[in-house]
């Protein structure tokens, strides 16, 4: 099956699987079935088959699944075994706050930089980069020259859209969205990311809300 045949919600799992089975192996745990998973995770049995089905056969009847050897499957699913490189683009709050606490490494990932427009940031050194903060007009030629996959957008969302145009203009690959704003990347192939803060929050009134009724 191709990868954009896949549901949005799979993907989403995936994930999820993941943190859970890097939970079983701190454990010591070499194998689990998709009865424990499911219990463990509150998902359904055969929404976990059905799920690995889409990526091929993972388990054996009988057995279930070999926890490191699943672990592995998913990682290279998602792409933590291809090295994808990162920049950051726009070093406020929220961008110290993924480069101090998000482990970019650990997932495969390689951070190569962080640009931000402020003349007073530009030189500084910056936790978990290769080099100072780079300004923005430097952007375009870094990402051509270390051929850059994934931008990180924390700039403010009133500068969001003309962050993001010389980021479509410089070649980036994908796009991670913190700036609470919709971006549109035109008519490229951009992949973009968005994450709203208010969505998980809303999420969560709702089921207070139904607690109430």
């Amino acid at each position: 099956m191709k990868r954009s045949e896949i549901s949005k919600n799979v993907v989403r799992r995936l994930p999820r699987y993941l943190r859970k089975l890097d939970e079983l192996i701190k454990l010591n745990v070499e194998r689990v079935s998709s009865n424990e998973l499911g219990a463990q995770m509150g998902l359904t049995p055969s929404q976990i088959r059905q799920d690995f089905s889409n990526f091929g056969e993972f388990g054996q009847q009988g057995y279930g699944y070999n926890i490191k050897a699943l672990r592995s499957e998913i990682a290279s699913i998602l792409g933590m075994d291809k090295g994808f490189s990162v920049i950051l683009v726009g070093v406020g709050n929220i961008g110290h706050t993924l480069i101090d606490n998000f482990n970019f490494a650990r997932f495969g990932f390689r951070l190569l930089g962080a640009f931000d427009i402020r003349k007073d940031l530009v030189g500084s050194p910056i936790q978990g980069c290769p080099a100072p903060i780079m300004g923005v007009e430097t952007q375009e030629e870094f990402i051509s020259r270390h051929n850059v996959d994934i931008a990180i957008l924390s700039v403010p969302r009133e500068k969001a859209q003309a962050a993001t145009d010389r980021l479509v203009k410089a070649g980036i690959k994908a796009i991670w969205n913190f700036t609470d704003t919709t971006i549109n990347v035109g008519d490229s192939d951009i992949k973009v990311e968005d994450i709203y803060f208010s969505d998980s929050l809303l999420a969560l009134s709702y089921l207070l809300l139904g607690d109430n009724d």
